[in-house]
């Protein structure tokens, strides 16, 4: 019970950890517009983000920042047929090694989404796990 009391302190303070969210990941979303799914592969070097989108957009280059297990990043789409769209996230690391935050998608909205990663070990929450002993 402590463990986990202090894994919560930890999340909710957003301590530095080097978290590490590079890699693929499938992110669940639900908008005011409807729900979906989108691909990420992230590239983290420090608190710089940098990737891919591949959804129901299209694909598109992400950029965004890590602040401890905090995690942001944003793309800009041209889909065809909805012209230029902003699209943002921002979500934190949850103790299951999952990511959980809000989105907005231009004029289709605002939501939230979970997202995991793709068909490999969940290295950011086995860190997380480690670093305080869970």
């Amino acid at each position: 019970m402590t463990r986990r009391l202090l894994l919560l302190a930890m999340l909710s303070a957003g301590a530095a950890l080097a978290v590490d969210f590079s890699g693929a990941w499938d992110a669940e979303v639900e908008l005011d517009a409807g729900g979906g799914v989108a691909s990420f592969v992230f590239h983290q070097d420090g608190s710089k983000l940098t990737g891919d989108y591949t959804g129901m957009l299209g694909h598109a280059k992400v950029t965004g920042t890590v602040e401890g297990t905090q995690i942001s990043w944003s793309f800009t789409s041209t889909a065809e047929g909805m012209g230029e769209m902003k699209v943002t996230y921002s979500g934190q690391l949850k103790e299951d090694g999952s990511i959980e935050g809000k989105c907005t998608y231009g004029q289709l909205g605002t939501g939230t989404f979970k997202a995991s990663r793709k068909n490999e070990t969940n290295r950011a929450g086995v860190f997380l796990r480690r670093a305080v002993g869970v």
